[in-house]
This record gives C-alpha cells, structure tokens and sequence, in this order.
C-alpha cells in the first residue's frame, strides 16, 4: 500500500485494514473472522461503487473512460486495499472452515464406530411374507398422464434438435 493512499484512509479504515494483518487473524475465532469478513465487504463493496459511479460519470463528461480514469485514484486504490484485505480475511475464514468440518467429520466416524450413530437395525421375521415396496430403478416421476409426458420430451428433443443445428451452421 503506497503512503499517498495510506494518508487519505480515515483512521476507521486503517485500523479496519490493521485487523486483517496475519498476526491479527491469527487471534480470532470463526464467529469474529466472519464479523469481520462482513465489515471488510461492505468497506470494499463502498469504494467499489462510488469508483464506478465515479468512472461512468466521468465518461461522459470528459469524453472517455481512458479520460476518466485519473480523476478516480483514490476510490480506486481503496477498493483494491480493501480487496485484498477481504481476500485474506476469507482465506482466514476457509481454514477455520475446513477445521470445523474436519472436527464433524472426525466425531461423526467416531460415533459411527461406537455404534451409537444411526438407527437400529431390526432383523425381518424369519415367517413374514411382507417384502419391501419400493419403486424399481429408472422408473421417473411423471406428471399424471403418458401421452403428456411423451409431448413433453417431444418438445425438449425438437428444441435440443433446433439448437444443434443451429450450433452445426
């Protein structure tokens, strides 16, 4: 971050931007990065906005965005600060992510392990005639009627149809 961008961040920002150093996540708890992942989002999400609304008024009035594009510096280097802060905020935010779904994961095949897990299996009676209804495989849903189902695919197929010929010319 240059000097000229760091002296025109409000004292609010730079400590906003201090928070997101690696010393500094290193410190925090999931529920306090995601905190801070939002308040870092909406500073980002500001200066992000008034850069383009800055550019695409400055189009007009000095005739071109490669015109435009000095006028802007400074809404331009916040947003790509505060981006890259987001970014290793978020980075921050994946690893206790994946540690967090690690530790379920890990307590899950222990339970599952112990047998304390799931339900328990009953044995079927040796002298039930009663079997098991289910559908079969590949049979689909449908809509109530044959014949619509067939036009439906009908349709599909005659549209697929349409656009790979399209696609082929």
């Amino acid at each position: 971050m240059n000097k000229a961008l760091l002296g025109s961040m409000t004292n609010a920002e730079q400590r906003l931007v201090a928070e997101t150093t690696r010393p500094a996540l290193a410190e925090l708890d999931e529920e306090e990065l995601l905190a801070l992942h939002a308040r870092v989002r909406r500073a980002r999400a500001k200066y992000v906005t008034m850069y383009r609304r800055g550019a695409s008024g400055g189009v007009v009035k000095r005739g071109g965005r490669g015109f435009s594009y000095p006028k802007n510096q400074r809404d331009r280097g916040k947003a790509e600060v505060f981006e890259s802060a987001l970014a290793a905020v978020s980075r921050q935010v994946a690893v206790h992510a994946a540690r967090a779904a690690a530790e379920l994961k890990a307590s899950r095949l222990d339970a599952a392990r112990s047998g304390g897990g799931g339900p328990k299996a009953e044995a079927p009676d040796a002298g039930s005639d009663v079997t098991e209804m289910s559908r079969p495989r590949g049979v689909k849903k449908t809509t109530g009627g044959l014949k619509r189902d067939a036009s439906t695919r009908a349709a599909g197929d005659r549209r697929q149809a349409k656009r790979d010929t399209r696609a082929a010319d």
